[in-house]
């Protein structure tokens, strides 16, 4: 196993850890607001900003683990009429085409990030508004990261499977 199917099962456990986190949260959230609203007609202040938050930390945090496990959206057309390189070299292209989205997306959201610091805007608890939304930038890099892993396995299944051709 290669340090990066290492470190990349050492994150996919933490996603793991924190969406079972994030869901538990947002659940008891919402629920204990719509018990102090209906009940006694009051509620948490900052509890509906937190419930927000957590719906995009957990949108991001799917579309890793989705990502890590090959299940993000693709459009595979070719895939059925290719074989052999064919179909390596179509899924090498659709990741290679997915890591530039997705690093333009990395860099977007850090100045976006860099923006809202300059703001100065807060969110909930006086937390500046910019700390929940780092998970921009970290998801977009870390999807970056993956997709680029899977477009170089998929030049590496083009090689062997060219060399043992020539055999």
């Amino acid at each position: 196993m290669t340090i990066w199917n290492k470190l990349d099962a050492k994150i996919g456990q933490v996603e793991t850890v924190l969406v079972t986190i994030l869901l538990t949260v947002m659940i008891l959230m919402a629920f204990a607001q719509i018990v102090l609203r209906n009940l006694f007609a009051t509620g948490i202040d900052w509890g509906d900003a937190l419930v927000r938050y957590l719906v995009v930390w957990l949108a991001f945090v799917g579309a890793a683990i989705a990502t890590r496990e090959g299940k993000h959206i693709t459009i595979d057309l070719l895939s059925r009429w290719l074989t052999g390189v064919g179909t390596f070299a179509v899924r090498a292209l659709a990741d290679f085409i997915s890591a530039v989205i997705c690093g333009l997306l990395t860099v977007a959201a850090a100045r976006f990030i860099w923006f809202e610091a300059q703001m100065g805007s807060t969110a909930f608890l006086n937390l500046p508004v910019w700390v929940p939304e780092l998970i921009m930038p970290i998801v977009f890099g870390l999807m970056t990261l993956r997709f680029t892993m899977a477009m170089i396995v998929e030049i590496g299944k083009m090689v062997h499977h060219g060399s043992n051709r020539a055999d």
